[in-house]
């Protein structure tokens, strides 16, 4: 016999008393191990690459409610400092309104006191001219103007009456029967005049 195939034999042999297997069989093994080893790394660091996804995006999700909250919070803000705004839109123009009422009121305190007729009238027509004055100087204010009687203008001017005149050309006014005002060129009331024939 050769020596080849004696080497082969003791392999066999030994092989068979060790229950060991080929040495092909041996490296496919090792292989399987080798691709199970690198699967179970790839899945460990797609498992990081997921969790630091989700942290990321649970991240984001809270970022946007706190700012939709935060949003939804000067929304409310805003609206409710707007309805106070109209609320208390006239408090300016209501404050300077008081100096002509203390003045009505004034007046009215003098017309009570131990004077003779001529005198409480007197008193009382200088109360009511700086009580006008007052409030002409509220209407200034806040752009509130008495509008013009030049000539007769249907936007500004009403024509309750048509009278015979010989001082004012026809289609003029005549006379201012109730004063008309604007409000920063909007028209308040219309003024009630008569117009000449």
């Amino acid at each position: 016999m050769s020596e080849e195939v004696k080497n082969e034999e003791i392999v066999e042999e030994v092989c068979e008393t060790e229950n060991c297997e080929t040495t092909e069989e041996t490296v496919e093994i090792t292989e399987e191990e080798k691709f199970a080893s690198l699967d179970e790394e790839y899945k460990s660091v797609m498992e990081a690459k997921v969790a630091a996804a989700e942290a990321k995006a649970l991240e984001a999700e809270d970022k946007f409610l706190r700012t939709h909250a935060d949003f939804e919070n000067i929304k409310k803000r805003l609206e409710r400092e707007k309805y106070q705004a109209i609320d208390f839109a006239s408090e300016k123009f209501a404050k300077d309104l008081l100096a002509p009422i203390d003045a009505l009121q004034m007046a009215l305190i003098s017309a009570n006191g131990d004077f003779d007729a001529k005198q409480v009238v007197d008193k009382l027509k200088e109360g009511i001219e700086l009580t006008v004055k007052s409030f002409n100087t509220a209407f200034e204010k806040h752009n509130i103007v008495e509008v013009e009687y030049d000539e007769f203008n249907p936007e500004h001017h009403n024509a309750v009456m048509q009278v015979d005149s010989d001082d004012v050309q026809s289609g003029q006014i005549v006379m201012v029967m109730q004063k008309g005002y604007t409000l920063k060129d909007r028209l308040l009331r219309e003024a009630m005049v008569s117009v000449a024939n």
